[in-house]
């Protein structure tokens, strides 16, 4: 693991979180991931593991049904909890292969990486019909993402929050989607947020933000950041 630091935010005593950034269908890379958690998990025992997703499991890379068999399968660190948080990505995709989606939805996928997740379940994009060997059962585990987590000084959200919006009135989209204002902000947030989303060339940490998406389906490195107590390190796969 990257050297520890100061972190902005703060976890309850006992609890480790692990918070892996956007996947984009590279399995293999979050497969390596999984087995850096599991590794570091079993050097430094003693606080209780979570493992938190940060969304953005399917498009654009090589295979989305990978990475959702890793995201929904066993912990990497055995009996540690996990959350899977709900990504723009897994909304764009759901919204398509909604029977009663439009043109316009459907074009918007495919244009955003939705193509690689079809040709990934052996479908063709341009033929709607060969879009059932999509499983519902894939479909039902993107229905189950939760939006967002609150523990401690921090909240786990895919694309972070808008700033001037309780907690608990915040909208899923914005959750999923939002870029400014949240990201330049400058005042006070009831928690830091740790959040994927926006691709930076490596983990950017504000004080009111930890941005964990290095662009793993563009070459970048998959990272996780490493939150226990008030301290804050890295893994890189």
């Amino acid at each position: 693991m990257i050297a520890e630091s100061l972190s902005p935010g703060w976890l309850p005593p006992g609890l480790r979180v692990y918070a892996i950034g956007d996947t984009h269908g590279c399995a293999d890379r979050l497969a390596a991931m999984h087995a850096l958690v599991a590794q570091d998990a079993a050097a430094r025992p003693g606080p209780e593991p979570l493992v938190v997703h940060l969304g953005d499991y399917v498009d654009r890379g090589p295979d989305s049904p990978g990475v959702l068999d890793l995201v929904c399968g066993p912990p990497p660190v055995p009996g540690a909890a996990v959350v899977n948080l709900l990504g723009n990505h897994e909304q764009m995709m759901l919204a398509a292969l909604d029977p009663a989606a439009t043109e316009q939805v459907v074009t918007f996928w495919l244009d955003n990486g939705g193509a690689a997740t079809l040709e990934a379940y052996g479908a063709d994009p341009a033929d709607a019909r060969s879009w059932a060997a999509v499983p519902p059962r894939d479909l039902d585990r993107l229905r189950r993402l939760r939006p967002m987590l609150h523990i401690g000084g921090y909240v786990f959200a895919h694309a972070g929050i808008e700033p001037e919006t309780p907690l608990d009135r915040q909208d899923v989209m914005d959750l999923a989607w939002i870029r400014e204002p949240f990201l330049s902000w400058r005042g006070r947030l009831p928690a830091v947020v740790v959040h994927g989303h926006t691709p930076a060339e490596r983990p950017e940490v504000r004080p009111h933000r930890i941005g964990v998406d290095t662009g793993a389906v563009y070459g970048g490195p998959l990272s996780c950041a490493v939150l226990e107590a008030d301290r804050l390190g890295f893994l890189f796969a």
